[in-house]
């Protein structure tokens, strides 16, 4: 892998290799799916990298994002699964707390006395429960979701700045509203949840479970159905800086039980268990389905992994009945053994996830069809991530058109503004970029 970025280079067969930065340098989080939790020394940060933990199959070389990249992937031809990171902003210097985006107003007027108006948004969130292979509302209409991804609430508070990573004020969540969508997922931190690890208090604990839950209620009053969804964790004392293979068995189980009886209730509230595991070195093997759903001691992990069904009994223990979403191996982009390891639910109430850029290693038709065909004869399928890194659209608008043709639902990455290709907005009063402005008008059509 090459950091060019930071004028350091490192091949990923070669051994672990250490990259110090200054701590007055504040990082958007990379999430490298080779990356160990942070280990802070005196004066610096330190990113330990390791290749043995995910490495690249098929041979290959991964980049770092630099300044202007976007979420990175490889994909090889001939299948073969890529090592890929989220890219955020580059490297900057800062002093002090990070300094909240102001909101800007959305300008609703119209100077035509004949320009036909905007019909009024939505007052009030879908609530949803699953019927057979299908999302339904409380009268049982089939519901589907399409929306935005939401990122910073899973990395801000970690990094010791803030909760979220621009405005979450009226404003901008009806900029998010405009476009048309039914829902927003909100990535979660464990540690700043659970207010443990060393995470800063003033972003972690009560602080941050009362910020999530205003933004929550803020978005539900909106119209938006929201995807509460455990993005990064750590076990044992560590922060959660990374994604991680899988949930840890020391602290997921507590804070799903935590997140359950805080929602309960709200049935335009969904559980997403957890972002993207990657399990035996991020294989589509038995192993990484067992431990995907067993937990316990896994291939490849260090600590004792929490499977999806000790967390489905965690969410129900509390007497919640959310829709619970369940995103399968490498990634979430793998749905092979989905419905033979799914988790037993005495609600019946589990949908699975699935994530697809145009640089995961399924990103064709024909791979959706042996896919995520099969998971979707047997249960709703909710494309909880998809995106196109090169510029263009017609990725994505293949992608949309296959979810159409099956009722599914679907999010795109990322609304937010860090000047890369995958941003869909160039600011947060929802000005689209060329990539955003594809969904905008596929959520209004």
């Amino acid at each position: 892998m090459v950091l060019a970025s930071l004028g350091i280079a490192m091949v990923a067969s070669r051994p672990i290799s250490a990259i110090t930065m200054s701590s007055s340098m504040r990082v958007k989080p990379l999430a490298f799916i080779a990356m160990r939790p942070f280990e802070d020394q005196v004066g610096s940060t330190t990113f330990i990298l390791d290749p043995a933990r995910a490495p690249l199959q098929g041979g290959g070389t991964a980049r770092i994002p630099g300044p202007g990249q976007g979420r990175l992937g490889i994909h090889k031809a001939d299948g073969g699964v890529a090592t890929r990171a989220h890219g955020m902003k580059p490297p900057r210097l800062t002093i002090g707390l990070y300094a909240f985006q102001t909101a800007v107003a959305l300008a609703a007027c119209r100077n035509s006395p004949a320009a036909r108006p905007e019909p009024p948004l939505p007052t009030s969130a879908p609530s949803v429960r699953v019927q057979g292979n299908a999302l339904v509302d409380s009268t049982g209409g089939r519901v589907r979701l399409r929306g935005v991804n939401r990122s910073g609430t899973e990395y801000a508070c970690a990094q010791g700045w803030g909760m979220f990573d621009g405005p979450s004020d009226s404003a901008s969540v009806q900029a998010i509203a405009s476009w048309k969508g039914n829902v927003v997922r909100v990535p979660l931190n464990e540690t700043c949840w659970l207010g443990i690890n060393g995470v800063a208090s003033a972003y972690s604990g009560d602080n941050y479970r009362r910020a999530i839950a205003a933004y929550v209620a803020l978005l539900n009053r909106t119209g938006l159905a929201v995807i509460l969804d455990l993005h990064w964790t750590a076990a044992g004392t560590a922060k959660a800086l990374a994604q991680a293979p899988m949930p840890n068995r020391d602290h997921t189980p507590d804070f799903w039980r935590q997140v359950a009886a805080a929602y309960k209730g709200n049935n335009s509230v969904i559980f997403d268990l957890f972002n993207e595991p990657f399990p035996d070195n991020n294989s589509d093997t038995p192993e990484a389905w067992r431990c995907w759903r067993d937990g316990g001691t896994c291939s490849g992990m260090s600590f004792q992994a929490a499977g999806m069904q000790e967390l489905v009994d965690a969410v129900r223990s509390t007497g919640a009945t959310n829709v619970i979403l369940l995103g399968g191996v490498q990634y979430s982009a793998t749905l092979s053994s989905w419905v033979a390891s799914k988790p037993t639910d005495p609600l019946n109430n589990l949908a699975a996830s699935w994530h697809v850029y145009n640089f995961s290693w399924c990103h064709t038709q024909a791979c959706w069809d042996s896919q995520a065909a099969p998971a979707a004869q047997q249960a709703p399928l909710v494309l909880g991530e998809l995106g196109q890194d090169d510029g263009g659209s017609a990725f994505v608008s293949s992608l949309m058109d296959w979810m159409d043709a099956r009722q599914g639902s679907y999010l795109a990455w990322v609304w937010d503004v860090w000047g890369q290709k995958l941003d869909l907005i160039t600011s947060y009063n929802g000005t689209p970029t060329p990539y955003g402005q594809t969904f905008k008008t596929r959520f209004g059509s």
